[in-house]
């Protein structure tokens, strides 16, 4: 058993260091406020692999790491901590369809294995779109266009992110589940 849970915590390390590393590619938008975020492909696989817990931990790993390596845009210590450590931590909350990801092979549907990849993408773009959009709203909001709700502001700007990073997860991870399945089972459950 403890082999077990070494084997997921160097493997938790190892994709907070590759979430990290994608952070680096440059992917600049005329808007600064857009993200995609690169690093949710293998948080993604990982949260899939390991479940909630797991997922979250490791999302929130990756977020001080960004911090520490200076990518953090900060304003304040409470900016900080919302936008990074706690929204990237729900970056792994598809983690929470690792037990219906493990039935759905089980059972070999493959529309339900690729239905419950594509729900777990929405749930983490979504729940980490979360923190983000409060941030946007008390943190950014006077960066809104005059006469604009911080609230509306936060939404688009934010949303357009969470929309994209859903769309490209989903993708990416139902390609993955379709080629690559045996990335998402740990070979202590295969």
């Amino acid at each position: 058993m403890k082999n077990t849970k070494l084997i997921a915590l160097v493997e938790g390390a190892i994709i907070a260091a590759i979430a990290v590393a994608l952070s680096f590619i440059p992917l600049n938008t005329a808007n600064a406020a857009f993200d995609l975020s690169l690093g949710l492909i293998p948080l993604g696989v990982y949260a899939l692999r390991r479940g909630l817990v797991p997922g979250l931990a490791v999302g929130f790993v990756w977020g001080l790491l960004l911090i520490m390596l200076g990518k953090a845009y900060i304003l304040t210590i409470p900016q900080v901590l919302l936008e990074y450590p706690l929204a990237f931590a729900f970056g792994g909350f598809g983690g929470i369809f690792s037990g219906t990801l493990k039935r759905g092979f089980a059972s070999g549907k493959t529309g339900a294995i690729v239905r419950t990849v594509v729900f777990a993408a929405i749930a983490s773009a979504v729940a980490r779109w979360f923190f983000h959009f409060w941030a946007g709203v008390v943190f950014w909001g006077s960066y809104a266009p005059e006469g604009m709700s911080p609230y509306v502001y936060s939404f688009i700007a934010n949303g357009a992110s969470a929309a994209a990073n859903a769309v490209m997860l989903a993708v990416v991870l139902s390609i993955l589940v379709a080629k690559a399945r045996t990335l998402f089972v740990p070979k202590t459950l295969s």
